[in-house]
C-alpha cells in the first residue's frame, strides 16, 4: 500500500488569506493537490475562484498563509516566483496572445527567453504542441485571423510549450461563442487524459462531471464543498451549493 507523504502533493495551500481593502476575498483557504489530479473550481461570481488560482503562480500576492508548489514556497522571493512560473502554465479567459506576433512566435517566445533553448528547438516544440491542440495549420497566422476557439487553443499550446507540470485555467471558455466552447473543452479533456495536473475555474458542469477528480465549490472566499463530481452533483451537502446547481444546470 502506498503511504501518503508531503511528496504526494504538487500544491499545498495552508490558511490562505487575501483581501482587497475591506473585502475579504479568500478566508483561510487550505487545499492539497496531488500530481495528476484534475480539480474544477466553481461557485458564484466573486466567490474567490480566480483569485485562488492566480495566487498559485503569484499573479496575486496573498496576505497570509502558505503556498507551496512542487516544494517551493511562494513569497516575495523573485527567484522562487520565477521557478514556479516556469513550471506552471496559465490559460486566461481572454487568450492574452500578442497580436503583433504570429501563432508560432507567440509559442516560442517564452521557451527561448525563460528556458534559454534555441529557436529551432522552440519551433519544433511549438509545432508539436500546436498539432496536439489541432491548430498547427495556423502557425503562420496572426491572432486576429483566428476564431475565438482557435485563439484559446493556441493559448493552451503556448502554455504547453513551457512543459508545465501544472495547468491553471481561469474560465477558459467564458469568452467564447457557444459553438466554440466544445472544441476548447475537447482539447482540455485530452490534456486531462494525458495526466496533466489541472486546476480549472469553469461553469461548464458537463466538463466537471466528465473530467474532474474533485469539485471545489467556493462562496464568499471559502471552500464550502470539496467532493467527487458524483457526490457534488448528486448529493451536495450545503444549501448554498444546492441553490447554485439549481440555477446553473438547466433542467
Amino acid at each position: 500500500m502506498v503511504t501518503e507523504s508531503s511528496t504526494d502533493y504538487v500544491i499545498t495551500i495552508n490558511e490562505l488569506r487575501k483581501s482587497y481593502g475591506d473585502v475579504n476575498v479568500l478566508k483561510s483557504i487550505s487545499l492539497k493537490v496531488r500530481k495528476g489530479e484534475k480539480i474544477v473550481l466553481c461557485g458564484p461570481s466573486g466567490s474567490g475562484k480566480s483569485t485562488l488560482i492566480r495566487c498559485v503562480n503569484r499573479l496575486e500576492r496573498h496576505d497570509a498563509g502558505d503556498i507551496l508548489v512542487d516544494g517551493i514556497r511562494l513569497t516575495d522571493d523573485v527567484k522562487n516566483v520565477r521557478m514556479v512560473r516556469a513550471d506552471v502554465g496559465m490559460v486566461f479567459q481572454h487568450f492574452n496572445l500578442f497580436p503583433h506576433m504570429t501563432v508560432l512566435d507567440n509559442c516560442t517566445l517564452a521557451p527561448m527567453r525563460v528556458r534559454g533553448i534555441s529557436r529551432k528547438q522552440a519551433e519544433e516544440k511549438a509545432m508539436e504542441m500546436l498539432e496536439r491542440v489541432r491548430v498547427s495549420g495556423h502557425a503562420s497566422k496572426y491572432p486576429s485571423q483566428l476564431s475565438g476557439g482557435q485563439q484559446q487553443r493556441v493559448a493552451i499550446a503556448r502554455a504547453l510549450c513551457m512543459s508545465p507540470t501544472i495547468m491553471l485555467l481561469d474560465e477558459p471558455t467564458s469568452a467564447l461563442d457557444p459553438e466554440m466552447v466544445r472544441e476548447v473543452l475537447d482539447t482540455l479533456t485530452i490534456l486531462a487524459e494525458d495526466g496533466m495536473t489541472m486546476l480549472c475555474v469553469t461553469h461548464e458542469m458537463g466538463f466537471a462531471k466528465a473530467v474532474a477528480d474533485r469539485v471545489l465549490f467556493l462562496d464568499e472566499g471559502e471552500i464550502l464543498e470539496d467532493a467527487s463530481p458524483s457526490d457534488f452533483f448528486e448529493a451536495p451537502r450545503t444549501e448554498r451549493a444546492k441553490r447554485f446547481l439549481s440555477q446553473i444546470i438547466q433542467k
